[in-house]
């Protein structure tokens, strides 16, 4: 809300009365200092609070929390009578409203944009309003994701969602991550930090970025072979760059595949790429695009999990390059 006004008058914020129109919703306010005014809706709370969170569940994730209480929400809906139809069910009322009732529009797109820039160490930080408050006048270090090597050095805008962060730059996607609630993490997705390795591909090792980094079964197997070869963390690299271009479930097919010949090096690797391409196979298989990978990794949770990775936040003078001692 930008402004209050005398009485109900207010002057709306501009994603308010965005949110407002998509669900075709007429927002009416409380006049000041009359708390009476809101006591049917805060009743209402206590009634749901009451009703499906008494004992108090836990869940792992929002998805999970809004599917539970769905489920709840109809059992209950199913075998309680109507508030004024007696002899009927909430249910059975809702049934017979339902083809009047205006089509559901999808989901809001909520979020809260602030602009960020980039570090030299391909970190964004952003902290809520909230945080903003609570630490103002001391120093509390906040949350940091990382975004792809190319955005280092220009500004960008931080998307929050209740769930996740969305980092902009030029109308694309350059980082999505889980959000982390809290202070003094730095969250990373080591696939960002790949065109980096190609200057230091020693920091494969130990690099920050990269530190339990849970990669699939036979690219794993291929990273051991290598490991014990002088050249092998350049070639894991080159192995590691293919995945930008080609994704994920290529690369590890065409790992696979070089493993059961017996073969494991960077350029079997990518002779096996270069011969699918060859023979056609479908663009559908490869990350042709930002897009398509994004799309990827949002249809394979468990492999985006096992990239994105929380680890403590550093003090600011080290950072990703160098508390490993190993970017030189």
């Amino acid at each position: 809300m930008d402004t209050i006004f005398v009485g109900r008058d207010r002057a709306y914020n501009r994603r308010f009365q965005q949110m407002c129109g998509h669900y075709l919703v007429e927002p009416v306010a409380c006049t000041p200092a009359s708390g009476w005014e809101k006591g049917q809706v805060e009743n209402q709370v206590g009634v749901v609070r009451r009703r499906f969170f008494v004992p108090r569940p836990r869940f792992k994730s929002y998805a999970e929390l809004n599917a539970w209480l769905e489920d709840r929400c109809v059992a209950w809906a199913r075998t309680d009578p109507h508030p004024e139809m007696r002899d009927r069910t909430t249910w059975e009322v809702f049934e017979e409203e339902r083809p009047r009732l205006v089509p559901y529009a999808g989901r809001f797109d909520g979020f809260h944009a602030v602009p960020a820039s980039v570090s030299k160490t391909c970190l964004v930080r952003f902290d809520s309003e909230e945080d903003q408050q609570k630490v103002r006048g001391t120093f509390c270090p906040t949350n940091r994701y990382s975004v792809d090597a190319h955005a280092v050095g220009r500004a960008v805008e931080v998307r929050a969602f209740a769930e996740r962060i969305e980092i902009w730059q030029d109308g694309k996607i350059v980082g999505e991550h889980a959000r982390a609630f809290g202070r003094g993490k730095d969250i990373y997705d080591p696939l960002h930090y790949v065109p980096v390795l190609a200057r230091k591909p020693g920091a494969l090792r130990n690099g920050a970025p990269f530190k339990d980094w849970e990669l699939p079964p036979a690219m794993r197997r291929v990273q051991r072979k290598l490991g014990r070869m002088p050249n092998g963390d350049r070639q894991m690299v080159e192995i590691l760059s293919a995945v930008l271009t080609d994704g994920l479930e290529a690369v590890e097919a065409a790992c696979a595949e070089a493993l059961s010949e017996g073969v494991h090096s960077s350029a079997v690797v990518l002779n096996i790429l270069a011969r699918r391409h060859a023979a056609g196979v479908p663009p559908a298989r490869r990350a042709g695009s930002a897009a398509q990978d994004r799309h990827a990794r949002r249809a394979a949770p468990e492999l985006r999990a096992g990239r994105r990775l929380q680890t403590l936040r550093q003090p600011e003078e080290t950072g990703p390059w160098k508390d490993r001692r190993c970017w030189t």
